[in-house]
This record gives C-alpha cells, structure tokens and sequence, in this order.
C-alpha cells in the first residue's frame, strides 16, 4: 500500500494488561522475553515447529506457519487468483504488484478469521529463485532472471501482504528458498556449484532487496545443497540472511527439509544431530511430518541431552518466532490490531475480482504484431473464432487458489463478438484388437473404470486427445467430459476435472507400434518415484477393465486407433468465415513442469503447433495467444503469424483480460522477465548454476534470442530521445541521475517501461554483457513526451571481489543504455591491487577454473575445492610473487589415492615451478597442510594449481624467500 492511510490505536482498557507480554506499550523484545521466561523447555521446543500447539495456562492459542500464497491464498477454498507470479512480473509495474500483494494479504486475514488455527498468517510466498533456466519445473514460481527485477517485484509484493501499519502485519511474507534452487529432478540431491561471485552478485542479490527493504519477516531453506552443504544447515541462514536486517526475521525448513539431512541426503547419522545443526545455522521453524511435531521436538530435546544443542540456541530461535507472533497482533488487546477486525467478507471482493482483471490485463506480453494486426475492431470484426487446446478452458496450478468462477478466453472475447470455437484436438475411438471391443466410459460426473466391452462404435467411446508435448497426451472421456486418471488397483478413470495432483496420474503416451497398432503407456510422475515397479503399460482384464499391468510394450494390450474427428480439421471449419482467429495454445500446468518436475524441452507440442499452421493457411487475420508457465523456444514464430501474444495462466479473470487486449481497451504494455531462446539446443547443463561460465541468462548469454529479455510491443509507438547524465564522472559513493525524453508517436495512449542497463567497459573480471540498474513505467498519451528520471548508484556497480572477499567498485569506463541510446560515464573507484598469496587464501576465491568442483571444508562452515578427475585445475591471476616465492602451502584432505598438485605459471600447461604431494587423509574433512619448493616463481604472474588425480584444497599461500 502508499501509506496514505492513517492509523487510529484505540486506547488500552483502564486496567493494566495481567502479564508484562501482554502490554502492548512495552517494546517488543522485552515482551518476548517476558514471555520466553513463563515458558516450560518442552513449551519453547514446542514453538520451533511449524504447528505450534495451544498453551492454555498462559491463554495462548495454536499457531501454524506456512500459508501458500504465490498469487492470492491458495489451498484453504476459493479465493481470488492472480496471474502467476512470473506474470506479475511481467507487468513491470510496482505499484499494482504492492497491491496484488495487499490484497493476498487481506484474504489471509479473512481466512484467518475464519480458523485461526488452521489458516495462518505466516504466508510462504514469494518466491524470489532466479529463472536461470526456462526448463525449471517451478519456473512459473518465480519473477525474473535478473536480481535487481527480481527484488523491485518481491520487495512489492512483500510490502502489499504486510500492509502499511507502523507496528503490525497484515500477514508475514516468507521468501523462498534460501539459495541456487532451481533443478527440481533430484532436488533434494543436487550440489548448486555456485562460485562466490556468482553467489554474491547473482543468487544473494536477489533476496537481499526485500529482506534490507523490511518486506520479508524471513527465508525459507531450500531442498538442495550448496558446495556440498545442505541449505537447511548453512551458516548463511543466520551471519547472511541477518545481516541484511536490524528487524527479527523467522527462518523456516521446507516440508521434509531437515529430514532429508539424514535421508536422501545422508549429511548427518542421526536426526538430534541434524535438527541442532539447522537451529546453529540459523533455522527457526522446522516443517515436519505435517501436525506431527513429536518427532522435530523429540530429536531437538535429545540433542539437548546430548550437549549439541544448548538451551540458549533453543531460545534464540525462539524468539525470532514470538517476535513475528507479535508483531501480527496475536497477544494484544481486542481493538488494538486494526487488521483484526478483518472478516472473510473481504476474501473475492467486487475490487478484488477488478484488481484480478487489471493485472491480468497488463501481465499479457505482445510479442509480435505485424502491420498493426491487433487490436481487434469492433466494426470489422464480429465473428471471432477461438480455437485450440486452451480456448474454453481455464488451468489452476499447483500453488493456485481455487478460482470462485472462470471467464475462459472464449467466454470473455463471446461478450465482445460472436464467437465459434474449436479445442482442435482430435477425437479418437480405441478398440481392444484382441477382443474386437471398443474401449467405452462411463456419462457419471464421478466416472468409474474405463472398459472394452463395447461392440459397436458410441458416443462414450470418444476419447478427445491432448498433446502436452514430449508425447505426453491426457484423454478425456466424451461419456462425461472428465480426464481419465489411475484409479484403485491401477484401473483407468474418467474422474478428473484436470490434471492435478502430486503425483499426476492423468498423464499417459499413446504409442504406435510397427504392425499399426498401438499401446497405452501411463506415464504419471509417479513411476519415476517407482511406486509402480517396473508396470507402466495397460492390460485389458478378462471383464474387459483397462488397468496398468504390463511392465514392457510387448505385454500390453493392442489397441486399433479410429480418428472420429480431426483437431486441425475441426479447428480449420471453425476460422474460415470468421472475421479474426484466435489461437489459444499453451501448458498445462500440472504436465508441463511443475515443483518436483522439470521439464526436458521449451518446444511447442507438434499438435498445437500443427493447429496454428493449419489455421494461419485458413485464415490469414491469426492471432495467437501462448497461455503458459515459461518461455517457448522453436521455430513457431517464424510462420507468417500477423500477431503474437503470451500469458501466464492468468487466473478467474483471464477470458476477459485477453478481451481487454485483444480488442484494445487495454494497450499492452508487459515485457518478458526471462530471456526466450531460440532453440533448447543455446541452454547449457541445467546443473551448471555459473552463469557466467555457462552463458545462461542475458547478462551472459552470446547467442541471438527468439525474443530478448525486456522485450514487449505496444499499440502505440515510443521514442526515445536526448539522453543525458547529470555528471560524466562519479566516485564510489556517488550517484549518477539519468533522464531520458519519452514521446509516444502514436494514436493510441499507452505505457512503456523504460529499462536503464550499464556495461562495464573494463575490468579485472569478466563482466556481463549489460546488466538491469533501473527502470520506471510510463504513461502517455498521443503525442505526449514526458522525461523519466532514473538514478543509478555507483555502489550498485560494484561486484565481488574474490581476491579479497568483498564487494568493490572498480575505477573503470561505464555505459549507459536506455533502448537504443548509450552515454559513457567514469566511475572512480579503486585499482585491485596483485594479489597477495602471503595472506593465506581460501581456495574457492579463484579466478578460473575447469572441471573442479565445490565442497564443504566441514560440516559446520567453510568451502573448499576438489578435483574428481587429473588435468582439472583452478587459477589465481595476476598474484605478486616479489623477488622470489621459497614455497606453496596448502591445506588439504584426501580420502582417495595419494597424489599431487603441479604448480604452474601462465597456464594449465604453463611452466612447473612446483609439485605438491598429497597423502592420504582419514577422511573427506581430516585437514592438513603440505607444502612445495618452488623454482623460479618471481614477479606478477598467473598462478595454476593443476590436479594429477582426486584432492580437496581449503587454502593456500606463498612465503618469500
């Protein structure tokens, strides 16, 4: 919110609050430990889980953590939704996205009025994970590939969900998760090799934002491990995340989270061990074994028996809890949390459901629009056809709320013309060849198993075939119109509304075979957790039930395929005297990636990509409208397509925004948050979290994209003009105020976002091709010219400076771009001087390196290198070795082979000034030091420790003659 609301206390009751931590006059620390100190040990342990019981002798109620709410509160009923989160961003628009959050907030307020116990007001959102990789399952989750994006929008969003009280929370924005999450298979088991450049200036940038701004009350641990240590035991939780903050945050576990350190990922023998592990690194709340908080506290009371937990850690992690249940209210007097008094009536209010409908509206991307195809005229075109595979459909995803009603893209554009409309998916028939019977379903709205006993064709014979690509297809029955799902005992059902689930059993491949038959694969998620063994083919039983029975083709049932309607032909019928087509293609949300799967392609699916090109041939005014959680890649776009547009799955109000657009009420202004690559083939290793060695993402990548990031169209036209700095020059602790003329030349009054990046020019690293400072977003009307005024601050250019562990900003030649104008400007910082090996030097901070990886030095703290192959190597550029270098020490651990490290200068093949013998060590983290003679190491040079075999190097450092 603005803040432009004032804020009336009504006063205290006459008598005094009973107990100290109920006086609301008191400051809250002191109330905190007031409370803390009534507090039994099994009470304050109680507190460190994420179902907090009741406390009935001190009149405290149950208190739960963790309320989903990404787009609008999810999971406790309907609610209004948003577009999501990555279409939020898309709007580029701070202000609506503070009030998208406002509004999520509120509705957790009014469902918390309902369940107190139940609802929380602990709300898990946002997420703030860089897209660093469109194949990222939870891609949809998150805002942006670019930090600075990425904390302007999660800073709004945050601030909306707290409200603008001076002292209370409307709700506590939670961010997740804490660090380099982003590869879903395996999660809990992939290594984030993130050198500390990349994690300073990429993954920490863009959590810092929020949590330095106060529009974070805390961090949620992610499932995956960084430099050989889990997330949920990193010392970073508690000296980083709290660094950032003089306010109290609360440090949560994922679901499962701690549990895994001692299964999937077996960092600890025992769960006392690991659950004290987490609370010394930072973790406050542990989200366990759902309301079972026995185990968490159990294992948290044996570790204080067993001294690996004081009491003093208990209580410090306690606190940080009781601080944010303070701060929403919960042990004040009736009267004095104004967010109190809020009732469920708010939740999807009149001005939600126009809130809704605006976001929706400026979330949607105008990709391509040759020779001026859209908008849409109400006078020329009264007959629209909407086709395609998400036309009259409506998609929830798994972090959405429930939707109170859906105005589908074909309903919202029937209020604006006549609409006919096709899913262009075809119709088929299966007959079971062994029996000669067609498969038939039942016309229930709860379904019932699928069986082959019909002889002669019939209606509830169809089956309606969608393609999600990557020859993944749901069936949905004509009998009833529900999707067929795996039911009890591996039948097949027609019982779902849409694919959902955590385990997804909608999903299943239609597979042809040589003699032109073709088997029914089930391809659910959950066969790769093989809950299913080796079955995954489907059987006709003796009673004619279809079940998964057969563990290979060969077993399976032999169907005949009988096409009863063509998708593209019915799609092809239902353009040709239509005044405009629309396209409606897309994801589905729970298919095509999603949280514990990951995508394998960013490739439209062959049929929906077969409906466009049969359509644009049908009718030449196509307009096509991507409905999906990612970028698409593919040659899709270079058809001759008049008119493009992209929309996240934008919620109850997507039929009517798209409408909006469509027909020009709306002009669009969104822009692409993530770079759209032309091909699969321009993404590197979804594994390789260095972006600066990989290439991902537009500070880096060389390649030309489909579509660039910050790239979106409008209805009008914008110049831009006369780009100017305030000064040419600037020290470290300057600032440079950037203004730039914006004229929209067109007829039509629309918004732009003026994007401001820098490049620098020269340096001792390597640094991104251009980088995101600021941008602002503009309106104007025809013929309008305002100057926007962005301010960059020198200290905002700054980057991690490995050779001396800190952040620095270089005395270096910079660029300013703002679209296609650039103005030079100086920054005067500092020279990094040679670097300095007689300081002993932690072996991550190099400047180069090829094939090694990153560990964990120990258990508790610290990161080291190690070799798993010879020839790896890592290098230390420009060090000043003086006169003469005597000698290299390295500290190291070695539970392999013995073997050795050559010293070399100039190159992994450079010249052998010296070898270090590395014995065996007890084990991965039993440390010592060795050393080598060194032969002719003089002046400034580049350093290169190159592996002959497996080794872990902590540190290093040079001693002079």
């Amino acid at each position: 919110m603005s803040g432009s609301r004032r804020w009336v206390l009504s006063p205290l009751p006459a008598h005094a609050a009973e107990s100290p931590f109920r006086d609301p006059d008191l400051p809250r620390a002191v109330r905190v430990d007031d409370l803390l100190g009534r507090l039994t040990v099994d009470e304050k342990l109680s507190l460190l889980h994420q179902y907090q019981p009741a406390i009935p002798r001190l009149g405290i109620g149950a208190f739960k953590t963790g309320t989903e709410a990404l787009h609008g509160v999810a999971w406790l009923g309907e609610s209004t939704v948003f577009p999501q989160a990555l279409g939020l961003a898309n709007t580029w628009n701070r202000d609506l996205v503070e009030r998208v959050g406002a509004v999520t907030g509120r509705e957790a307020r009014g469902f918390h009025a309902k369940n107190p116990a139940q609802h929380g007001l602990n709300l898990w959102a946002p997420v703030v994970n860089l897209l660093r990789d469109p194949r990222w399952g939870r891609n949809e989750e998150g805002y942006s590939e670019d930090p600075y994006l990425t904390g302007a929008i999660s800073t709004a969003f945050g601030h909306g969900i707290q409200g603008d009280h001076p002292d209370y929370l409307q709700a506590a924005p939670t961010l997740k998760h804490y660090l380099a999450y982003n590869v879903e298979d395996d999660r809990v088991r992939v290594d984030a090799i993130v050198p500390p450049r990349i994690l300073k200036d990429y993954d920490e940038a863009a959590f810092k934002p929020a949590v330095s701004a106060n529009a974070a009350t805390g961090v949620m641990a992610s499932y995956n491990l960084v430099n050989g240590r889990p997330t949920h035991v990193g010392p970073e939780l508690d000296e980083v995340v709290r660094s950032w903050t003089d306010e109290d945050l609360m440090i949560v576990g994922d679901a499962a989270g701690a549990s895994n350190l001692t299964r999937g990922q077996r960092y600890f023998a025992t769960q006392a061990e690991a659950n004290a592990a987490a609370v010394k690194a930072g973790l406050d709340s542990f989200t366990e074994d759902n309301q079972n908080s026995t185990p968490t506290t159990s294992a948290l009371k044996t570790a204080l028996n067993q001294g690996l937990l004081t009491m003093a850690d208990v209580e410090d992690a306690a606190r940080h809890v009781l601080s944010l249940r303070f701060r929403l209210g919960e042990f004040d007097p009736p009267g004095r949390n104004p967010y109190a008094s809020i009732t469920p009536d708010v939740i999807d209010a009149p001005e939600h459901r126009r809130l809704a409908r605006q976001a929706a509206a400026e979330q949607v991307v105008l990709l391509r629009n040759d020779n001026n195809t859209l908008p849409l005229s109400t006078q020329d075109t009264k007959k629209v056809a909407v086709v395609g595979q998400l036309a009259d459909t409506l998609y929830e995803d798994w972090y959405s709320g429930t939707m109170p009603y859906r105005i589908t893209p074909a309903e919202g554009l029937a209020e604006r013309a006549a609409v006919t409309s096709s899913e262009g998916v075809d119709r088929i028939r299966l007959k079971d060849l062994a029996t000669g019977k067609y498969v038939t379903a039942s016309t229930s709205d709860t379904g019932a198993p699928l069986t082959a006993t019909e002889a002669t064709p019939a209606d509830a014979t169809g089956l309606d075939v969608f393609d999600w690509g990557e020859g993944t297809v749901t069936l949905r029955t004509a009998a009833n119109g529900r999707t067929v799902s795996l039911g009890d005992g591996r039948g097949l059902v027609n019982n779902a509304v849409q694919p959902n689930g955590w385990f997804v059993q909608q999903q299943f491949k239609l597979l042809a075979q040589p003699d032109g038959s073709h088997v029914l694969e089930y391809a659910g998620n959950d066969v790769k957790e093989s809950w299913f063994g080796k079955s995954r083919y489907v059987v006709v039983g003796a009673d004619g039930t279809l079940r998964v029975g057969a563990e290979t083709p060969d077993a399976a049932a032999r169907f005949g395929r009988e096409l009863v309607r063509s998708g593209v032909e019915s799609a092809v019928a239902a353009v040709k005297d239509a005044d405009a087509a629309v396209v409606v293609v897309g994801s589905m949300p729970f298919i095509n990636g999603r949280e514990d799967d990951d995508r394998q392609t960013t490739v439209l699916p062959a049929g929906q990509r077969a409906v466009i090109d049969a359509v644009r041939k049908a009718n030449p005014r196509t307009v096509v409208v991507l409905e999906s959680s990612y970028p698409y890649s593919g040659d899709w776009d270079t058809a001759d397509l008049p008119a493009i547009l992209w929309t996240t799955h934008a919620g109850q109000e997507t039929g009517r925004a798209l409408a909006d657009v469509l027909f020009g009420d709306h002009n669009p202004s969104g822009k692409l948050t993530q770079t759209w690559y032309r091909s699969d083939a321009d993404l590197p290793d979804k594994l390789r979290f260095d972006i600066a060695k990989s290439g991902h993402t537009y500070q880096y990548f060389d390649g030309k994209p489909l579509y660039p990031f910050g790239h979106g169209l409008s209805y009008t036209s914008f110049r831009y003009s006369t780009l100017r700095v305030d000064r040419a020059v600037v020290d470290a602790a300057g600032e440079v105020k950037v203004r730039v003329d914006v004229t929209n030349t067109g007829d039509r009054a629309g918004a732009d976002v003026v994007q401001l990046y820098s490049r620098q020019k020269q340096s001792r690293v390597e640094q991104p091709v251009k980088r995101l400072r600021a941008f602002e977003r503009v309106e104007l009307r025809p013929g309008e010219t305002k100057t926007v005024e962005l301010t960059v601050r020198a200290a905002d250019l700054s980057f991690w400076d490995v050779t001396r562990e800190k952040h620095v900003v270089e005395t270096a030649p910079h660029e300013l771009l703002v679209g296609s104008l650039t103005r030079g400007i100086t920054v005067r910082g500092e020279t990094i001087p040679p670097r300095d090996l007689r300081k002993t030097t932690r072996a991550q901070n190099f400047d180069d390196y090829s094939g090694v990886t990153l560990v964990d030095t120990t258990r508790e703290r610290g990161t080291a290198v190690a070799a798993t192959a010879a020839g790896q190597w890592v290098s230390y550029e420009d060090v000043d070795l003086g006169r003469s270098a005597r000698s290299l020490s390295v500290r190291v651990a070695n539970p392999d082979a013995p073997t050795t490290v050559e010293v070399r200068l100039g190159g992994p093949t450079g010249r052998l000034v010296g070898t270090v013998a590395v014995p065996t060590t007890a084990d991965k983290y039993s440390w010592t030091a060795v050393s080598t003679p060194l032969r002719g190491a003089a002046g400034r040079q580049d350093v290169y420790l190159v592996f002959t075999g497996k080794a872990r190097i902590d540190n290093l450092s040079v001693e002079e003659s």
